[in-house]
C-alpha cells in the first residue's frame, strides 16, 4: 500500500493510492499518517477499509504532496554505509554502523523549495532509503527480528553543509545536516510487504538534469537489517521515527562536482518508491 498526505502545511489529508493510480480518502480510518497510526495498526484498517470500498475517491489535482509522515519522531542517520561513497570520501570503512541525528523540523514536502542556509558555499545532496518505524523497537534478538519493527520505505534527500558539517562542526556532525528544509522526504510511504527486499532497491540522484548517484542498496555496508538492530540495542525505537540509511557515491564532497547554488534543480529517486524535485532558493 501506498500513503500519503495531500494539501498545504497544517492542512493535509491522508490519502491512500491504489496500483490502478487512483487515490482515496483515508479520513474515515486515520486522522492523520503518524507514528500513532502506524503502531495502532492503521496500515491494515486502512487496507480493510479499501478493499471493502469504504474509502471515498480523493482528486489530488494540483494539491501539494506532503511529506508522508506527520509529527516526526527522531530522525537518524547512517553515515559511510555505502562502500563506494567510503570510497570516494576517503575514509576508511567503519566497523561499526556511524549514526548522527537530524533534526525532526528538517522534513518538508518532495516537491518544495531547498533552502541554502546563509553563507552556505557547499550544500550537497544526498539520495538515501528512509526506513520508517511502525513497531517499538527495543532489543530485538537479531537483525532479522529487527525488520518486523519496520512500517514502511520512502525516499529521502539527506541534505548536508559540509562547511557546518566538517569545518566549523565542533565535532557534531549534526551542525551541518540539520539546517531548515534539509530533509525532503517521500513522495509515499511504502509498505514493507510492496517491498521485500529493500536491498535490491536502486537509487539515483540528478542535479540540473545531469547524472550524479546511481547504485543500488545492495552496496550498503550494514543492511537495513544490521542498521536498525544496533540502533535498537542503544535507543528506543518509537513508531513515526525514520532512519536515513546513507548514500551512494557521486555526490558533491567528492570533488567531481560543483556543490549547490540557487537556482539549481536536484532530483532524487529509488525503485517503486517514487522521485522527487526541489529547487534550491537562499534561505
Amino acid at each position: 500500500m501506498k500513503l500519503l498526505r495531500i494539501g498545504p502545511p497544517g492542512a493535509e489529508t491522508p490519502v491512500a493510492a491504489t496500483p490502478d493510480g487512483e487515490y482515496h480518502d483515508l479520513r474515515s480510518v486515520a486522522a492523520d499518517i503518524d507514528g500513532a497510526f502506524l503502531g495502532s495498526g492503521g496500515v491494515g484498517r486502512a487496507r480493510a477499509a479499501l478493499a471493502a470500498g469504504a474509502l471515498p475517491p480523493f482528486d489530488v489535482t494540483g494539491l501539494r504532496i506532503s511529506p508522508p509522515l506527520a509529527r516526526l519522531g527522531v530522525v537518524l542517520c547512517g553515515g559511510l554505509n555505502y562502500a563506494a561513497h567510503v570510497a570516494e570520501s576517503g575514509s576508511p570503512p567503519p566497523e561499526h554502523p556511524v549514526v548522527f541525528h537530524k533534526a525532526p523540523n528538517t522534513v518538508v514536502g518532495p516537491y518544495d523549495d531547498l533552502l541554502l542556509p546563509h553563507g552556505s558555499d557547499r550544500t550537497d545532496w544526498e539520495v538515501e532509503l528512509a526506513v520508517v518505524i511502525g513497531r517499538k523497537a527495543c532489543y530485538p534478538e537479531s537483525p532479522e527480528q529487527s525488520l518486523a519493527c519496520i512500517g514502511g520505505y520512502t525516499v529521502s534527500n539527506d541534505v548536508s553543509e559540509h562547511r557546518l558539517q566538517l569545518e566549523t562542526s565542533g565535532g557534531q556532525r549534526s551542525k551541518g545536516k540539520s539546517c531548515e528544509t534539509f530533509n525532503p522526504l517521500g513522495p509515499w510511504l511504502l509498505t514493507p510487504d510492496e517491498a521485500p527486499d529493500a536491498q535490491a532497491l536502486g537509487l539515483r540522484s540528478w542535479a540540473n538534469g545531469e547524472p550524479r548517484q546511481s547504485s543500488s542498496a545492495s552496496d550498503m555496508i550494514f543492511d537495513v537489517a544490521t542498521l536498525i538492530h544496533p540502533l535498537s540495542r542503544v535507543r528506543v525505537l518509537e513508531p513515526g521515527g525514520i532512519v536515513n540509511t546513507g548514500t551512494l557515491e557521486g555526490v558533491a564532497l567528492s570533488a567531481r562536482f560543483p556543490h549547490l547554488t540557487e537556482g539549481d534543480l536536484v532530483e532524487v529517486e529509488i525503485d517503486g518508491l517514487g522521485r522527487q524535485t526541489q529547487k534550491a532558493v537562499r534561505a
